[in-house]
């Protein structure tokens, strides 16, 4: 199976989910002449324009539960899985059992890449990987290369590497993605930082760490890694790369030789110029961070310049000229729900980070202000927030507490802060004056209005809930645009 045209015609292939990433594999694999199968779980959403799509290659598909609690009868010689389904899964499980090969999209997509000769240029991390993603594909375009934002961003990755004159491929790969991974040869690749996430997924933080780790295997010219967080350093250490492969790091210190960094509020290059053991190369200023992040005349947060460092140093690894680093932040705008300004009224500024749905992306949102009325709480997946409260205890005035189970928050509250006020919105609310509404909506509205309560001129009210979204919200998308609907109706008042 390598090429994009080579024939699949014999092979029957299992293919699991009809989402972003089942869906055009499933369509690639039957145009190559595979007898496929597709399961899904879901038999109520609607899926008639995909099915009619399939149909012309005569894909089987199998909606129900029925179909995902065991493999089809008869001989697989593949099994192709979507970044949602655990390892875990009883049809993943019988694969692996029977010795049938189990493949994700990264894997499909780099054996099927062919004669496409387009560089690629990945990046994972716990957070930041969009923002550092889209900083990336900003500073290719602005180097005049035809480039593009793939993954688990954006285009889905099979599809990016059958589009015809793309030159590069800005990669945002998921731990889930990386799981799956085989042969991968990134030209250049990146780990941001490492917190434990996804264990109901991995199993394991160390399991976790080492599907993350895969993303630097035969890594071709520059493994990135941060400087601030040494479990990167060590996966670079430990990665079994292609001869000649750098190890670079990112700072936003000074940096040494070998290392992007900053010095006097520029962005700066030890690594990728020849005389990196005396000099630097200036690449942009803190400035255009701040342009890039939407916070231009202020001072941008730590964390967005690190993003900054490590799309610096992918670009870099390929010859990217400086001027193009810099005018490719200050073309850049932040994608919705990552520290956006929701508005700023009598003193008080209202922020929409409902992107950060762990401990490590809320630690970087509460770092960025002062005086804060924080809105957290959701799904926590098993995390401890003890650190971060007491981390962060001078910054807080009070909280807003959302989400269906609160007694995790309760427990680090109280170990650290057990003055601090707390809200807490009920999880039951969802009825007003006997009239069903959308619970995530009244939860939203409930939470700005107590924060309203709470908030004083100078102080930020800040949404980063530190946890998952779907107990009370579909998505992190939608937690993010109730809140704002909230803030601005509150605001009209």
């Amino acid at each position: 199976m390598h090429g994009p045209s080579s024939s699949l015609a014999g092979l029957r292939i299992l293919v699991t989910g009809l989402g972003v990433t089942g869906f055009p594999a499933a369509v690639h694999l039957g145009e190559r002449g595979a007898d496929v199968i597709v399961i899904d779980g879901d038999a109520t959403a609607d899926v008639s324009e995909k099915a009619q799509i399939l149909e012309v290659f005569d894909v089987d598909i199998r909606r129900g539960p029925e179909h995902v609690e065991a493999l089809p009868e008869g001989e697989l010689d593949l099994v192709v899985t979507s970044p949602g389904w655990r390892p875990d899964q009883p049809v993943l499980a019988a694969a692996a059992k029977a010795g049938i090969p189990v493949i994700g999209e990264v894997e499909l997509a780099w054996r099927i890449r062919g004669t496409n000769d387009a560089k690629w240029l990945a990046i994972t991390g716990t957070n930041g990987k969009t923002t550092t993603t889209t900083m990336l594909e900003s500073m290719l375009l602005a180097a005049g290369l035809k480039a593009k934002a793939c993954g688990n961003i954006g285009t889905p990755l099979l599809e990016a590497v059958l589009e015809p004159g793309l030159e590069v491929l800005a990669i945002e790969l998921s731990s889930f993605q990386l799981h799956w991974q085989e042969s991968m040869s990134a030209d250049a690749a990146a780990v941001l930082n490492i917190a434990p996430d996804h264990l109901d997924w991995h199993g394991s933080a160390e399991a976790y760490a080492a599907d993350k780790a895969k993303i630097f295997h035969n890594a071709q010219l520059a493994c990135v890694y941060n400087c601030a967080d040494e479990v990167t350093l060590h996966m670079v250490e430990d990665a079994d790369v292609i001869e000649g492969a750098k190890a670079i790091g990112f700072t936003t210190g000074v940096p040494r030789p070998g290392e992007l960094g900053v010095v006097e509020d520029l962005l700066v290059d030890r690594a990728f110029i020849p005389q990196r053991y005396s000099s630097a190369a200036e690449l942009a200023s803190l400035d255009d961070v701040a342009t890039a992040t939407g916070v231009a005349g202020s001072r941008p947060a730590p964390h967005q310049v690190a993003n900054a460092l490590a799309a610096a140093c992918l670009a870099r690894a390929i010859d990217v000229p400086g001027q193009a680093i810099a005018a490719g932040l200050q073309n850049h705008s932040l994608g919705a729900h990552r520290m956006v300004t929701v508005a700023e009224a009598d003193g008080i500024r209202w922020v929409d980070d409902s992107k950060a749905t762990n401990t490590h992306a809320a630690n970087a949102s509460l770092a960025a202000f002062d005086s804060i009325i924080w809105i957290a709480g959701g799904l926590p997946k098993g995390a401890d927030f003890t650190s971060l409260f007491a981390d962060h205890r001078e910054r807080l005035k009070a909280l807003v507490l959302i989400g269906s189970d609160d007694s995790a928050y309760r427990e680090a509250i109280a170990a650290t802060i057990p003055d601090l006020e707390v809200v807490r919105i009920e999880p039951a609310l969802a009825v007003d004056s006997g009239v069903p509404k959308r619970r995530g909506e009244a939860v939203a509205a409930a939470a700005v209005d107590a924060a309203a309560r709470l908030a004083e001129a100078g102080d930020t009210v800040l949404l980063a809930p530190a946890a998952a979204s779907m107990d009370q919200f579909l998505n992190y998308n939608t937690r993010g645009d109730l809140f704002a609907e909230a803030v601005n109706s509150h605001l009209e008042r």
